[in-house]
């Protein structure tokens, strides 16, 4: 059951990174390309030091989730003593 859900986290992967790309690319540079104003500070930098923080996180979080469980799956994994048995 465990490897039912290990499919869609990495697709989830797929769809960040590609999400990533597009925002980088014409069309959302074009539509965050304006002369506005937002605290003193342009849009499309605002844009890009918004984006990029929050990107970053997102994979900060998939990365602990995908540790937390390849840790619980592993076989001979000892959660009390965070180590592999047999391997001494």
């Amino acid at each position: 059951m465990r490897n039912e859900r290990k499919l869609p986290l990495k697709d989830a992967w797929v769809i960040w990174f590609v999400l990533g790309v597009v925002m980088l690319n014409y069309p959302f540079m074009h539509i965050f390309n304006k002369s506005v104003l937002i605290f003193g500070v342009p849009l499309p930098i605002l844009y890009f030091f918004v984006g990029w923080p929050i990107s970053i996180f997102v994979i900060y979080l998939f990365s602990i989730y995908m540790g937390h469980d390849s840790d619980h799956g592993s076989p001979g994994y000892d959660r009390h003593n965070r180590s592999h048995r047999g391997r001494e």
